[in-house]
Formats: structure tokens, sequence, C-alpha cells
């Protein structure tokens, strides 16, 4: 889909595109949250893994390309956001790759790659070490592994109009739609402190990892990126140009070449 939307001046005013009509669509109970989720397609799987305060809606311009590309397409909504609701613990990356692992044995997938933006991408390295058989490659969109890896916060325009797209998908989504300034601390909280890869611990990943960052990215620094790609075996690093953290808002098509390119490479 030809789009360009660099200062998601759409994307406040409307989110992303809408997302296709599900084949099958439901909620999986796993560690104290409901875990919502949809399919689309048929053929080799990919799961979609959204940012932090974000909801599976915002891969709304992936979905379909991966789908006439013949993938079959899973989205989830992450612990607490979107439609999936959470108990009061902390959040944790490796609690949300637990419930990615549910999502894939309730539907039966014996291996998914993964495709993870920000706190997805976490979530996806994470599950890949854990559970390297279950998953053949892994698309690290503009995250961190350590938090050495983030860049100090400056609020910026597009910065706030994603966050309050966020806001207005919560508070339409959420089975908590009043908890959104509470929802967004702990959120916080984790990214502050989580996670904690050391460079032994990312020399163990086994599968295939792109590292992928925006050549404008507001939250990682560009050299914690090249050290991932060095750190993990065999890792390949990608840079976009002329796009941000919200490269999959900004300019699908360059995106969207790059993933199913990455999971061609598979």
């Amino acid at each position: 889909m030809d789009v360009t939307d660099d200062e998601l001046l759409n994307f406040e005013a409307h989110g992303a595109a809408p997302l296709p009509r599900p084949q099958r669509e439901g909620f999986v109970e796993n560690d104290g949250a409901r875990i919502w989720y949809a399919t689309y397609g048929s053929g080799p799987a990919v799961i979609l893994l959204h940012g932090g305060l974000g909801n599976a809606g915002n891969w709304g311009y992936q979905v379909p390309a991966l789908v006439a590309a013949g993938r079959r397409v899973v989205v989830i909504d992450s612990r607490g956001h979107g439609r999936s609701t959470r108990d009061m613990r902390p959040y944790h990356y490796a609690q949300m790759a637990g419930d990615v692992l549910a999502v894939m044995d309730c539907l039966e997938l014996t291996k998914a790659a993964l495709v993870g933006w920000s706190d997805g991408a976490c979530t996806a390295l994470i599950l890949a070490d854990q559970r390297p058989e279950r998953v053949p490659g892994v698309f690290f969109f503009a995250c961190n592994m350590d938090p050495s890896g983030t860049l100090e916060f400056k609020p910026t325009p597009v910065i706030d109009r994603c966050f309050s797209r966020h806001r207005k998908d919560y508070q339409a989504l959420s089975a908590t739609p009043d908890a959104f300034e509470r929802f967004v601390g702990d959120v916080s909280k984790m990214m502050a402190s989580e996670p904690n890869y050391t460079a032994t611990d990312l020399e163990g990943i086994k599968v295939p990892v792109a590292v992928v960052l925006g050549d404008n990215d507001e939250f990682i620094k560009r050299e914690h990126a090249d050290y991932l790609a060095r750190s993990i075996p065999d890792a390949e690093l990608i840079l976009l140009p002329e796009v941000s953290h919200f490269a999959p808002l900004q300019r699908p098509e360059h995106f969207n070449r790059e993933v199913l390119a990455f999971l061609d490479r598979l």
C-alpha cells in the first residue's frame, strides 16, 4: 500500500488501515490474563507483535501485504493492551513471551516467524531465545536489549500524535478504559528496567535475526543496533532511510518489503 504518513497526522486522526476480516479470532487464557488474537490467510506462519501502549490494529498496513505474499498472519494484543486483559502484577517481557507461546499452542502452530516492533521486538527475541525450535527467525525492529540502548527521551510532535492515538484506542478497546494513565505508568516501569541481556546472552541466540532501525529513531541508539548485530550470531543489520520509530506507519511499503525479504531468506 503506497502510504506516506511521516508526521503521523493520518495515524493520529484515523489509526492505521483497518485490519481485514479475520479467519479466526478469540482469547487464550494464560497466566492470569486473557490474550486476544486473530489470524489471516494461509501458508507459513508469521506473528506480528506490536509496540508498547499500542495494539494489533497498528499492523493494518502489514497484514494484507503478508497475506498476499502467501503467509498465514497472526496478530496479538499484548497483555493489558488492546482487547487483552492483565492481572495486577508488574509487566515483564518474559511473561509476554509466554503469552505468545500460549497463542501458538492454541492455534497448533509448531513454528512461526516473529516480526516485533519496539516492545514486541523484545518479546519476540526473548521467545526465540527461550524456544528456538518454535521460532525460525526474528525481525527485530526498533528496540533495545538492555537499558543502555535507549536515547534520552525528548518529546516531539510525532511522538505526541502516536501517544494520542494510543490513548483513543485504549479507551475504545480495553476492558478497563479509564485506566490509561496507570497502564502507561506500569508499561513505562518495565521499559525502564528490562530487558537486561548481556553480550554473552546475545551470543547464545540460535535463530536468524534481522536487527532493523529507522535512520531517525527517537528512542534507540544507532550504536546499540550495531552492537546487537555484532553480538547475535550471524545477525544482519538493516537501516531504514527517512523513517523513525514508526516506520510501519510512516512508509509501510518500504517496511513491508524488508519484512518479506527477510521471511523469504529464512
